[in-house]
């Protein structure tokens, strides 16, 4: 394993001890990975995050005690805290992926994702991007499309107008905006754009500062609301 001074620190939570052995044996895998607490309940998550300050915490959600949506709730609410949460469970259900959005989780992953797939989530919200999958973001969209009283075309099929925020953007920043909504992490806008991913963090960031949302998933609704992405646009694959 790599030096813990620049290994990627996750904490592991979930009750079933068999499941954090089997997370901990793949993520322990990668040299740049150090897994460096584990928790069962909602509780002992918090009381781990503040003593052990990791980069990831993978969070169950169905857990005795405090659950995980509302552990990533009080975790994320910590602006002294720097762990992205990465939501993990066996149930695909939209009432668990939109809390844990809502909660601040950076992430929605299926427990029976493959070892890679885990890997590859743990990278992406170590880096301060958002895992929005494929079929998440088509999910995001729907429900911000297609049943919020403000969705694209509105209830009546008439244009809303478009939020006056937008005009605070500069053009390359609208660019980054619409992939953004596509699905595209940091780096695939970066090839996109042919920019360094440094500079569309960058530009990531003054989106989210000009509009006034928290995260990128709130970029993603307020994208399709607002008429810069079009619903029926494939997600980035």
């Amino acid at each position: 394993m790599s030096d813990a001074a620049t290994s990627i620190r996750v904490l592991l939570v979930d009750d079933h001890a068999l499941v954090r052995s089997g997370f901990r044996a793949i993520l322990e895998s990668e040299p740049d990975i150090a897994v460096v607490g584990e928790a069962a309940n909602g509780d002992e998550a918090i009381a781990q995050a503040a003593a052990l300050t990791p980069d990831v915490i993978c969070m169950d959600v169905q857990m005795p005690g405090m659950d995980g949506l509302e552990a990533t709730r009080r975790i994320t609410a910590d602006r002294g805290g720097r762990a992205g949460v990465l939501v993990l469970t066996t149930f695909d259900r939209d009432d668990y992926l939109f809390a844990a959005l809502e909660a601040g989780a950076a992430g929605f992953l299926l427990k029976n994702a493959s070892p890679e797939k885990l890997v590859e989530a743990v990278r992406v919200v170590a880096s301060g991007d958002a895992l929005l999958a494929p079929d998440v973001t088509r999910r995001v969209i729907a429900r911000a499309t297609g049943t919020g009283a403000r969705g694209v075309g509105g209830a009546n099929g008439e244009t809303p107008e478009p939020d006056a925020r937008l005009t605070e953007l500069t053009e390359r920043e609208r660019e980054v905006l619409t992939l953004l909504a596509r699905g595209l992490a940091n780096a695939e806008i970066a090839r996109e754009l042919w920019l360094g991913e440094a500079t569309v963090k960058t530009h990531v960031s003054k989106i989210l500062q000009k509009l006034g949302l928290r995260d990128r998933v709130h970029a993603v609704v307020f994208a399709y609301e607002n008429g810069v992405a079009v619903p029926g646009e494939t997600p980035a694959e």
